[in-house]
């Protein structure tokens, strides 16, 4: 099995935390941002897209990450992230697409505010729009964290995963977070993961521009 894309890469973290909770062998290939490598031949035959993650498992070619987690959390762990019944795939891919839906341009938003743009660049503006609209989103995962320990019930699933995810950066970057208290334990709960620990909890200095 082999994975393009770099580490820092938020969308790759995603597929290699689930590797690495599924106890997977593999290999990572570096590729995109400061790697480049999108626009060879053999990487467009992949992935037309010219994005990462891409994965190859055989002859299976798969990209689009919460694509890969899916297929890796079904095909790979009896169950373990995709779970074994209809209903428990369904809860936990709800939370997938909630994520992706509804909060992911936000946390983009406000990582580009905070970390990637130069600070000339940056429009306060749309950092509070961001914080705001985010905040919003993540109240409604604090209620559903309000009884439960993880998005889909009782145990990890794919469902925790882009969420969970994002939540590294969430809580590193330098901003005032609202009081969520739920929120807040789930984020200390993945962290004494091994698997999140070593995939996601890595740093992004190298993202800040050059010269700020």
């Amino acid at each position: 099995m082999r994975l393009w894309g770099r580490k820092t890469s938020v969308n790759v973290q995603k597929v290699l935390w689930a590797l690495e909770e599924l106890g997977l062998d593999y290999e990572r290939l570096d590729a995109g941002g400061a790697f480049g490598g999108l626009d060879t031949s053999d990487y467009v035959a992949m992935n037309p897209m010219r994005k990462v993650p891409t994965l190859q498992d055989g002859d299976l070619v798969i990209w689009e990450s919460n694509a890969v987690v899916r297929y890796l959390a079904q095909a790979y762990g009896d169950g373990a992230l995709a779970g074994n019944h209809p209903a428990d795939i369904g809860r936990a891919d709800m939370w997938m697409e909630w994520f992706q839906n509804n909060a992911y341009a936000d946390f983009i938003a406000l990582f580009y505010q905070l970390v990637r743009l130069p600070r000339s660049q940056r429009d306060p503006a749309r950092r509070d729009a961001a914080i705001a609209a985010l905040t919003r989103q993540f109240e409604v995962l604090e209620k559903r964290l309000s009884d439960q320990p993880y998005v889909a019930g009782d145990r990890l699933s794919m469902g925790d995963i882009p969420v969970g995810s994002a939540l590294y950066r969430y809580y590193t970057m330098e901003f005032d977070r609202p009081a969520l208290p739920a929120l807040a334990e789930y984020y200390d709960r993945l962290g004494q993961r091994e698997a999140y620990r070593t995939t996601v909890m890595a740093s992004y200095a190298s993202l800040r521009p050059a010269t700020d």
